[in-house]
């Protein structure tokens, strides 16, 4: 950490933040890099494929993306986001990527730094967020190219670490390695504090002796501690914005059923590998129990196949059901997944399994778990099942933790009567600006709000910038 950011981390500060980001995963390494001066430009001589689009580029040339429009150029654009900023950056930085082609983007990066806002981004892991945390030889859903941040392509970073892609994809290590070193390389570094842990973010007005504030104008104070190997060390910061960027690891779903919180039940797939490594787990134990029909399951089926470890697989949905997400990928992109999906459907059908040491459990109700290793199920007629179990993962999502948030964040949702959840009640923001539509200067962006996939996050930090650049040029001198 720089001297600067340690006062920044002082006990007092003599000046607020214009912006604090919390959370540094791939949405915040993006909104640190247009918050540092990097601003994105069309090139002259670029013809976008898109013809409304190209139209639209050729209308203000010269001028960064970040000062235009960004109602007005995204109207009209389709995709596989719902955001209609996260279209338009994606288009701009991968022209053609949803028709197959490879096209480069049609910006060019100009570091102005006249354009830089201070800022702090503040994250519990090393920069990447969560991607340390999982298991660095799993392999990306998504194809290893729109793994990218801006100006830094994942295929010639790879290149020049002598990696490659697997059938267009990368390892989870890859990733999480080079958000890491996007972050060194686009010398963002002295804006990033690891081992932060955000404990509160309020709303108030500072004592202007103490926040060198020039108005009564409404503050956020961020607190929390910094882990460290001596201890924790408290924090308290001001900040005129703060941008939510915590993504929706933090805390696994559970099942809420009796004997969840036995010692043999885990929400992690990193319990499984611990258990491997150490031995605790070999072919000849009683099988693990996989509880979940998405891609964190098959991850851990996978896995414990490899190690030729017994599963059982239980889950409510039906094989063919059409929301299931191994009905929505491509085979030849991902045929791993659809291995698992085999299994599970012709298990399903089959009795006993032609899977060896694998066995599914399609449309079984969990009822409880027993202290001497057992699994008790309802099937769909009714009838209960008891299963000797070794360990048990359960797999069936996560969500965010906004616990520093006052409600915890639910009263900012799109239905504040609903849980927060990233896929069905993100945040409600400003599709233009990610600014929150209840809370003046909180933003949110990432999974936080909608966007879960690393090649739509670019968006929203694309519109934050932009809005904060506005909100910078407007500040009295």
């Amino acid at each position: 950490m720089s001297s600067s950011r340690k006062d920044h981390l002082g006990a007092s500060s003599s000046e607020p933040l214009p912006v604090i980001i919390v959370g540094n995963g791939p949405s915040g390494i993006c909104l640190s890099y247009l918050l540092s001066g990097y601003t994105p430009y069309v090139k002259p001589d670029a013809v976008h494929p898109h013809p409304l689009l190209q139209r639209k580029l050729t209308e203000a040339p010269g001028v960064s993306i970040l000062d235009q429009d960004l109602d007005y150029l995204s109207e009209g654009l389709e995709g596989r986001s719902q955001s209609p900023v996260a279209l338009l950056f994606d288009a701009l930085l991968r022209p053609d990527t949803d028709f197959g082609g490879n096209m480069k983007s049609v910006l060019t990066w100009k570091h102005q730094e006249e354009h830089a806002i201070p800022h702090v981004v503040l994250g519990r892991n090393l920069p990447g967020g969560a991607w340390h945390s999982i298991e660095g030889s799993m392999v990306t859903l998504s194809q290893g190219q729109w793994m990218g941040l801006p100006d830094l392509e994942v295929k010639d970073w790879m290149q020049k670490k002598r990696r490659g892609l697997r059938n267009s994809r990368a390892t989870a290590g890859d990733i999480a390695h080079y958000y890491r070193d996007y972050v060194v390389k686009k010398g963002l570094g002295h804006n990033f504090v690891s081992g932060a842990v955000v404990t509160a973010v309020e709303w108030g007005t500072p004592n202007p002796n103490s926040c060198g504030a020039q108005d009564s104008s409404p503050l956020f104070q961020v607190s929390g501690f910094l882990s460290r190997d001596q201890g924790r060390q408290p924090f308290s910061l001001w900040a005129r914005n703060v941008v939510l960027a915590t993504g929706t690891f933090d805390s696994p779903a559970r099942l809420g059923i009796p004997g969840e919180a036995l010692p043999f039940i885990h929400h992690e797939l990193s319990a499984l590998e611990a258990a491997t490594r150490v031995g605790a787990l070999t072919p000849a134990s009683d099988p693990v129990l996989i509880i979940g029909a998405g891609l964190s399951a098959a991850d851990a089926i996978l896995y414990a196949r490899h190690y030729n470890i017994p599963v059982i697989h239980a889950f409510r949905r039906a094989v063919d059901d059409p929301g299931l997400v191994f009905n929505q990928l491509p085979k030849m992109l991902y045929p791993e997944y659809h291995k698992v999906h085999q299994m599970m459907r012709e298990q399903s059908i089959l009795s006993p399994s032609p899977y060896e040491g694998y066995r599914s459990l399609p449309g079984h109700r969990l009822l409880c778990f027993k202290e001497d290793c057992q699994a008790v199920f309802q099937d769909l007629k009714g009838v209960e099942k008891v299963f000797e179990v070794s360990l048990v993962l359960v797999l069936i999502g996560s969500h965010p933790d906004l616990s520093f948030l006052p409600g915890a964040g639910a009263d900012f949702a799109v239905d504040p009567d609903q849980p927060l959840s990233t896929k069905r009640n993100p945040i409600d923001v400003d599709p233009f600006t990610y600014q929150s539509t209840r809370q003046e200067g909180l933003y949110a962006m990432g999974p936080l709000a909608g966007d879960n996939f690393v090649r739509f996050v670019q968006g929203g930090a694309l519109a934050v910038a932009s809005s904060l650049l506005r909100k910078e040029t407007r500040k009295p001198p």
